[in-house]
């Protein structure tokens, strides 16, 4: 059978020496390998685990709910956050209503892009959403999570080279494996005709699209927010209001 990762996450209540000795003697017991732990929050450890017997898994999980000094959280497949949390040992927030809501602060930078580059990776059409106010970082994390990704990266509209607004892109550009970076407000907001047909164009093709000022670009185009697999919000401080009335105003009067 083939080896297969697996997420453990448990709540300590009571650290008492050897509690980890103890879990991986189990694990090794059992077969299964530990591939990363890490702390995780508050009093909380993660673990990516490789197993091909799923079986064990479970076996696991039953023996795990008799020990008193711990509670099992999670035992499953591991997803991205999953990933991400053993690597950095905390968790991304998450929007409590909208869960494909992500929410980072500048100092998150490196947790952002690593975030993205493992979004990248993945094939086939995807669109990310990127909320921030100017000069938070948000084209620049982007572009390094496009070099961690081994990725590409077009602009197809953006603030970041004056006001660039493409019409067309080479054939290379146009690669599906290439990351495409669109602008929300220079795409609507400066658009012109032959644009907003290369932008059509992209939208349509298997590839990953990152698109700056999500709410923007839905509010002055056909496109809703269904078309999103997942919103990145980026600021400063947690607490900072993400708004476009101080800024929109500089694109219309160009």
């Amino acid at each position: 059978m083939e080896d297969k990762q697996w997420y453990m996450e448990y709540k300590i209540h009571k650290n008492r020496p050897g509690l980890l000795g103890d879990i991986a003697s189990l694990l090794g017991m059992l077969e299964v390998n530990i591939m990363t732990i890490n702390g995780v929050e508050d009093r909380t450890r993660g673990m990516l685990l490789q197993t091909d017997d799923s079986e064990k898994i479970e076996l696991l999980g039953k023996m795990l709910k008799k020990v008193d000094n711990i509670t099992v959280n999670a035992l499953r497949p591991p997803k991205l956050v999953d990933i991400l949390a053993v690597r950095h040992g905390r968790y991304i927030e998450r929007d409590s209503d909208d869960r494909k809501t992500f929410r980072f602060t500048r100092d998150e930078l490196g947790l952002l892009v690593d975030f993205l580059g493992e979004l990248f990776k993945r094939e086939g059409n995807q669109v990310v959403g990127l909320r921030g106010m100017p000069r938070v970082g948000k084209t620049e994390s982007i572009i390094a999570g496009s070099v961690c990704s081994n990725k590409r990266w077009a602009f197809v509209s953006s603030t970041l080279l004056r006001q660039t607004v493409r019409s067309q892109l080479s054939e290379e550009e146009m690669n599906p494996n290439n990351i495409f970076i669109i602008d929300g407000i220079v795409s609507t907001i400066r658009s012109n005709e032959k644009h907003f047909t290369l932008l059509q164009e992209i939208m349509a093709m298997p590839a990953t699209k990152v698109i700056e000022h999500p709410d923007i670009f839905i509010k002055e185009s056909h496109y809703d927010y269904g078309v999103f697999d997942c919103i990145i919000e980026l600021r400063n401080t947690p607490d900072e209001e993400i708004t476009y009335e101080t800024f929109t105003s500089n694109y219309n009067d160009l």
